[in-house]
């Protein structure tokens, strides 16, 4: 094989894992109503099963993400699609909430083994307008990832209920499996004896984010005043002043944080996170919405919600094309775009046309296509090449934290104004899209501070 066969051999392998990835998320979102009707759980106990994946994602990014400078790219792929496959089959099995929460969290461990590496492997054979091109790529790859679920996964649940979503990614995982083997590096940068890892410094961050979204996700049902809430508070003040303060102090920290000197680096990732915030605020709801009060089944409703991912699989190879010249204008249009998709969602009523949802949706996918290439271009390009591996772990944390919170605050914020509305008198249909039109409000919020940390990423840069 050529280099350039090589270097598009080994992109591939990567976008296979965040395919899956992206078509699992998908497919979950849009099956969490009837997960929460047949295993008897509220709407707040179910958003566990996508919070706890993203929680045990997201705490070993940095672990994996050390692991693949010691270990071999294709055997420590092969790993990540064995277990991503692994907790996929386990799920067809879950019989009970418990269950389902253990092996999505097995399957996750998969998942953060694969995307813990795959921007340092793209950033680090592309340069230039090649880079930006091969974002591009992967964005068109993670969407059509994201297209292919709510419509597969519509199919599956009406038909064979909702277990039936994860066969998808037993499939493509055990191919991952063999390709990933076959055609990754098997080459190691150093040696196993000089490897560190601030194990401590894990556990700080790890009881200090679970700690976190905890008490993000209980505090309307506890009480935001009650003891376990306060605890919660303390345990991540405490634990998280110990891992900033540890990092600080040894050579071979978890988190470069000399790293967030570099205005562009910070800002751009906090725009990332608040991006993902924005784009979580609707599309853990929708599903919900359109089940609930417009009565559609799971089929129509994976369709209905496929105009994001089309407009997102268009735009998004475009804009990482053109990210190396134009980045700074397409990165400032996409959140103006999610507020303009999430105003169009508070318009939704119990009587909403499908062209409206549609359109919706396919605004969103619009603006989200035209941020992400040029933004995750922008943050890779603002660090040295000998710190692409330690960028690339920070970035994908900003974006699963960006999930968790988006799911955790949504959900919060969704479940307080609805009672409070239920108490005040309101019927449970209006309460509903009254709660859903505010929460949708908060969404525009997430997307403007997008937007002016965006701004002050590339002032800075320029």
């Amino acid at each position: 094989m050529s280099t350039k066969q090589i270097k598009w051999a080994m992109f591939t392998i990567t976008a296979i894992g965040n395919f899956i990835a992206m078509m699992d998320s998908s497919t979950v979102n849009l099956a969490l109503y009837p997960m929460s009707v047949d295993l008897h759980v509220s709407m707040g106990e179910i958003q566990w099963v996508i919070i706890a994946y993203m929680l045990v994602l997201t705490v070993f990014l940095p672990f994996f993400g050390k692991l693949g400078d010691i270990f071999p790219k294709n055997k420590l792929y092969t790993l990540g699609f064995g277990l991503f496959a692994i907790g996929a089959f386990l799920n067809t099995t879950a019989k009970s909430f418990e269950f389902l929460i253990a092996y999505r969290c097995l399957e996750a461990l998969g998942a953060s083994v694969m995307l813990s590496n795959s921007q340092a492997i793209i950033a680090g054979i592309f340069k230039n307008e090649r880079r930006g091109k091969a974002l591009g790529l992967n964005g068109c790859i993670i969407a059509i990832g994201g297209m292919s679920g709510p419509a597969l996964g519509g199919v599956l649940i009406n038909y064979f209920g909702w277990h039936s979503i994860f066969y998808p990614s037993v499939i493509i995982g055990l191919a991952g499996i063999y390709l990933s083997y076959k055609l990754l590096p098997r080459t190691i940068k150093i040696n196993i004896k000089n490897f560190k890892f601030d194990y401590k410094g894990f556990i700080y961050f790890s009881v200090s984010l679970f700690a976190l979204l905890l008490a993000i996700s209980e505090g309307h049902s506890w009480g935001w005043n009650s003891l376990r809430i306060i605890t919660l508070g303390a345990i991540t003040l405490v634990f998280g002043g110990l891992f900033y303060f540890r990092d600080h102090k040894i050579n071979y920290p978890l988190i470069n944080f000399a790293l967030f000197k570099i205005h562009p680096f910070t800002f751009g990732n906090l725009a990332v996170m608040t991006s993902y915030m924005a784009m979580f605020t609707n599309s853990i709801l929708l599903p919900f919405f359109l089940q609930e009060i417009l009565k559609y089944n799971p089929l129509i409703t994976g369709l209905l919600i496929l105009p994001y991912s089309v407009t997102l699989s268009i735009i998004a190879p475009i804009s990482g094309k053109l990210s190396y010249k134009y980045g700074k204008y397409l990165t400032l249009s996409g959140p103006i775009v999610y507020c303009v998709a999430l105003l169009m969602f508070t318009l939704l009523g119990k009587n909403a046309p499908m062209w409206q949802i549609i359109t919706a949706s396919g605004v969103m996918g619009i603006g989200n296509g035209l941020f992400q290439s040029p933004s995750n271009n922008a943050i890779m390009t603002s660090v040295k090449k000998e710190e692409l591996g330690i960028a690339s772990g920070i970035l994908a944390l900003s974006r699963h934290m960006g999930n968790i919170l988006g799911v955790a605050v949504t959900i919060t914020l969704f479940e307080t104004f609805r009672n409070l509305f239920i108490e005040q008198g309101k019927a449970y249909e209006t309460a509903f899209l009254t709660s859903y039109r505010t929460t949708m409000c908060f969404g525009i919020l997430f997307g403007l501070a997008c937007l002016t940390f965006a701004y002050i990423a590339y002032k800075e840069k320029t």
